[in-house]
């Protein structure tokens, strides 16, 4: 079975003409849209969702399907205790099948086009101080092999700001090593060249050799593998950025975007070029950079506290 398909045992339980062309929108996003495994099968729990309202309130065809149906969609998993954010999610897979469906003469119009979800209080991204960035990095035992590839992919996700995904995919072909860039392909196909640090240059170069000796005469485009010659996944790349977070001792878990994260609050705090950072996330819209601004002034705000003879009284 495709990793974007529903599984047949959740299809029969509704309505062929319903079911077919949610098969068919997912597999438009891996064949076409090259979305992630990991976006894909989100788009594919939400849908599920939609067919089970669909079932619940007996629309046996997509044009049946009104706004009010939507905000319905909406209010019951509201009632669940579904949090704002994941509705955002739920709504956005909505209106992206949606209009595909209008593609296809399914449907007339968007019927989730100007639903919102709930309002979400804001959570500001969780960083790594730059002290403690530096004693993760340089405390990954790169004594053995795979503590040479870990170290590369840890040098690499903090030097370039890259999302999970994006460095999973990432082929040889993809770096340049002399003008040291890299090419990232990101949400939605776009691509986007983004600079490579000197310490995760070395730190790939390091690895490249070791690369060659286990794949050997194994053809493979992956910049990032196994021992056992296959393309890294996803799980193991965050699993290995948890033993390391876990062994020097730092703080909380390791998840992979919080070098991401730490980067572009560190490149901010040096530089307040919001537009550079944009540019380097490959964020679409600024206001998405922006959220890295508030923890820039949380930062701020604490030293001004802390030290201002005025501040407290």
């Amino acid at each position: 079975m495709s990793q974007t398909e529903v599984p047949n045992l959740v299809l029969d339980k509704f309505a062929h003409q319903l079911t077919q062309p949610v098969s068919e929108f997912l597999l438009q996003l891996r064949q076409q849209k090259n979305y992630s495994q990991l976006t894909q099968k989100n788009y594919q729990r939400q849908l599920i969702k939609l067919l089970e309202f669909t079932e619940q309130h007996q629309l046996r065809e997509w044009r049946q399907l009104k706004t009010i149906h939507i905000r319905q969609l909406s209010a019951l998993h509201h009632r669940k205790g579904l949090s704002p954010k994941s509705i955002a999610l739920l709504l956005s897979a909505c209106r992206s099948f949606f209009n595909f469906l209008v593609k296809k003469h399914l449907l007339d119009f968007n019927p989730a086009k100007g639903v919102k979800a709930p309002k979400m209080a804001k959570t500001l991204p969780k960083t790594v101080e730059v002290d403690q960035l530096a004693a993760l990095l340089n405390g990954i035992d790169d004594g053995e092999d795979i503590g040479i590839r870990d170290k590369a992919i840890a040098e690499l996700f903090y030097s370039s700001a890259l999302r999970l995904a994006e460095l999973v995919r990432l082929n040889i072909n993809d770096l340049d090593l002399k003008d040291a860039t890299a090419r990232i392909t990101g949400k939605g196909d776009k691509t986007r060249i983004v600079p490579i640090g000197q310490k995760a240059l070395a730190a790939i170069k390091e690895w490249l050799i070791i690369r060659g000796v286990w794949l050997a005469a194994t053809d493979s485009d992956a910049l990032f593998v196994s021992q056992r010659k296959t393309r890294l996944s996803p799980r193991s790349i965050q699993k290995r950025m948890e033993f390391w977070g876990k062994m020097v001792g730092l703080n909380g878990r390791l998840h992979p975007h919080k070098f991401r994260h730490s980067c572009a609050t560190h490149l901010l705090e040096s530089s307040s070029d919001l537009r550079a950072v944009q540019e380097l996330l490959g964020h679409a819209n600024i206001s998405t950079t922006q959220v890295y601004t508030h923890l820039d002034f949380q930062q701020l705000a604490a030293v001004y506290d802390k030290a201002h003879p005025r501040a407290k009284k």
